[in-house]
């Protein structure tokens, strides 16, 4: 944590502007107000990246424009909106050279906004997290230099349970089924419709929906994928981890 913290104030003093990226679907989660205020403080100005857009209704990102200002709704994989970030980062730059410096968690695609923004792959990419493992000077082009860091930042904080469930690596999660059962409490309906299953379970539609727990639509989504251990039981495990990497992928 401690080092982590040197690294983030190293890049708001190098930097001239800060990007914050954040995951679209969890906004909330992913943001962090100590980056914000530091920034804030520092004199610099922070833009927010509010990635992964294409998978979030446009109406429910509306409220950040004013909330989150200045912030940009992007989509790094397809391309959508770099070109706008781009022009406000050269506004804000005001005709001068500078550094921009790139903050976020893990998973939220701080690479894939670097390497959209350059047009081609210059940074290291993966989808495991903590990937890039130290700071480094990225050319744009002849007015933007980007500083690049690793985005990984231990947090154990309940209050921040879901961002930690939904960006650790799924090969390194100690519990994957608790890690679904949290995103299913804050996503479900996108969950079930990516894996075309209903919202009450069939065997008990004389059931409410408020009363199916997170247990049985993991149970029933591992029956979906026939993904089933020895005896025809759902095989929850291997199941979990699918819906974290779909997740991740941006496939949900």
């Amino acid at each position: 944590m401690a080092n982590f913290w040197k690294l983030v104030d190293t890049v708001i003093d190098e930097a001239d502007i800060v990007l914050m990226v954040v995951d679209a679907r969890i906004i909330q989660e992913t943001r962090n107000k100590e980056i914000e205020r530091k920034v804030s403080s520092a004199g610099k100005t922070l833009i927010t990246v509010i990635n992964k857009a294409d998978l979030v209704p446009k109406e429910k990102l509306e409220p950040y424009k004013k909330q989150l200002y200045p912030c940009v709704f992007v989509s790094a994989q397809k391309f959508y909106g770099m070109t706008k970030l781009r022009h406000m980062i050269l506004r804000y730059a005001q005709g001068r050279e500078i550094i921009v410096g790139v903050v976020g968690y893990p998973n939220t695609g701080k690479s894939s906004i670097i390497n959209a923004l350059k047009g081609k792959a210059s940074a290291p990419v993966s989808s495991q997290s903590g990937f890039t493992k130290g700071r480094q000077l990225i050319r744009i082009d002849n007015k933007i230099s980007i500083l690049d860091t690793p985005g990984v930042l231990a947090d154990t904080d309940e209050k921040h349970s879901l961002r930690l469930v939904v960006t650790a690596s799924t090969t390194k999660t100690k519990d994957p089924e608790g890690a679904v059962y949290e995103l299913l409490r804050t996503h479900k309906d996108a969950i079930l419709a990516y894996y075309a299953l209903p919202k009450s379970l069939p065997e008990k539609e004389n059931v409410s929906e408020a009363e199916v727990d997170e247990e049985e639509l993991l149970e029933q989504i591992a029956l979906k994928l026939n993904r089933k251990k020895s005896g025809g039981l759902p095989d929850t495990k291997t199941t979990a981890q699918i819906i974290l990497k779909d997740w991740q992928k941006g496939n949900i």
